[in-house]
């Protein structure tokens, strides 16, 4: 059974994208914001930031924080604060001064640069539906100047907010990167909602979320969907029993599948699975590790994973074979 298919998504506006963080980095920044997703923090990462912003002071901000594991969120607050000139924090939308947190964390990170002769300038960027722009709305006070939504690629053009009398914040639209070569990483980015539909089956993300919770959280899905499924039999077997289980039935009593990824899928995104993480630093240094391996001599070098923060490893296990899909009604 083959795994399922690398996925990729860079739709053209996110070159614009790229040229525009390049055109401000040149107008001077002092900080960088990179917000992450808390449940996929690594996959969530654009490599293409670091080569962009030169190795500039970085917060790492870890979103949607009430939605992911709180033992792994901590894991992975040690590991980026471990980095040379790197602050990590976890955040989500029940925070009363987003403000007044982000501003003293990136001050501390340009301590000089203060006043209205040296103001401080700040770059906030992502990838798409990492929930920067409801963050922005709630550095804005609740105003809703940038567009929200549970689709990618909604913000298109820049902002420019003021933090504090003397502190710029420049918002720019989310962005990916044009080769993902940890698939696992496309895997888990299309899980949380940060990838096109039009890019990935529903039916084979939800096997590999499945497949996630059995390793992780194997009591996730019994808790949503009732003790008696089946999870002895696999990630296949379970999707169509949830199906059958949620009415996703077609005609002639054939669980029709799509139906049933959708709807586990966005009981994950909704937090209605529990608080889960899905990755931790090792293991994605392993995938990591394997992606290197498995890369041919001529892939691009501009584009590949560019992920310094973490050592490779040898991975501990085989990578994951996913399962071929079932015909849908």
């Amino acid at each position: 059974m083959p795994r399922m298919t690398a996925i990729q998504w860079f739709p053209g506006h996110m070159h614009l994208t790229r040229q525009a963080i390049r055109d401000r980095l040149k107008a001077g920044i002092d900080v960088v914001i990179e917000l992450l997703d808390a449940r996929c923090p690594a996959a969530s990462r654009n490599p293409l930031i670091d080569q962009l912003t030169q190795h500039r002071p970085r917060l790492k901000v870890l979103t949607k924080q009430d939605l992911a594991d709180p033992a792994r969120t901590l894991e992975w607050l040690a590991h980026y604060n471990a980095l040379p000139k790197t602050q990590a924090l976890a955040m989500d939308t029940t925070l009363i001064k987003p403000a007044a947190v982000l501003l003293r964390a990136v001050r501390e990170l340009a301590p000089n640069r203060t006043g209205m002769v040296k103001p401080l300038r700040v770059l906030i960027c992502g990838i798409p539906n990492v929930g920067k722009s409801t963050l922005v709305n709630a550095l804005l006070g609740g105003k809703k100047a940038a567009k929200t939504g549970d689709e990618p690629g909604i913000t298109k053009t820049e902002q420019k907010i003021l933090l504090a009398k003397d502190a710029y914040l420049y918002d720019t639209p989310g962005m990916l990167w044009p080769k993902i070569q940890v698939p696992e990483s496309g895997e888990l980015l299309a899980i949380c909602g940060s990838i096109g539909r039009n890019a990935f089956e529903e039916e084979l993300v939800a096997l590999v979320l499945i497949e996630r919770l059995l390793a992780d959280y194997p009591l996730a899905l019994p808790a949503r969907y009732g003790d008696a499924l089946p999870l002895a039999d696999g990630a296949e077997a379970l999707l169509e029993a949830i199906g059958r289980k949620r009415g996703a039935v077609a005609s002639g009593g054939r669980v029709n599948l799509q139906k049933s990824a959708e709807l586990v899928i966005h009981d994950f995104r909704r937090g209605l699975l529990g608080r889960i993480t899905l990755e931790t630093p090792e293991l994605h240094a392993q995938w990591q590790a394997a992606a290197l391996a498995a890369m041919q001599p001529d892939d691009d070098e501009e584009e590949e994973l560019g992920d310094d923060e973490l050592e490779p490893q040898a991975p501990s296990r085989a990578p994951v074979r996913r399962p071929r899909p079932r015909s849908r009604d």
